[in-house]
């Protein structure tokens, strides 16, 4: 997690998921999992709060999808933004940056899964890659 404390604000598309998320956010990384590529229809971006920390202006398109036994993804029902990524038994929820209002001052740290990567584009910015979701700097 980063040191500073600080306030994002962040919405889906059409406006009707409005959110703000107090606290110091993790490493920003860049998923390429399948379902990640598919949710988002590229690598996606992710920061993490403490789900506490998290507070809705406009909740009323949230939905959420069980992707998998172990996580879920929150999404607007209504214009169909991908916004959240959580494990239910986890004390965080992961933030699509692309969601989020500028500027974040985040940055990406990492790539993870990249074992699972599509074969139409590489990663060349020089950044550690991981081949599943461990990462150990």
């Amino acid at each position: 997690m980063e040191n500073e404390e600080k306030i994002l604000y962040g919405a889906c598309l059409c406006g009707a998921v409005r959110f703000s998320a107090r606290g110091r956010f993790g490493a920003v990384s860049v998923c390429h999992c399948s379902q990640c590529r598919r949710w988002h229809g590229a690598p996606g971006p992710y920061t993490a709060v403490r789900r506490d920390r998290l507070q809705f202006q406009n909740s009323r398109g949230l939905a959420w999808y069980r992707s998998s036994e172990r996580a879920r993804r929150g999404f607007c029902r209504d214009c169909g933004s991908s916004l959240f990524w959580e494990q239910p038994q986890a004390n965080y929820t992961a933030v699509a940056l692309g969601c989020l209002d500028a500027p974040t001052g985040l940055r990406v740290a990492h790539h993870i899964f990249v074992a699972d990567k599509g074969d139409s584009y590489e990663i060349a910015d020089g950044l550690p890659q991981w081949p599943d979701g461990q990462v150990t700097e």
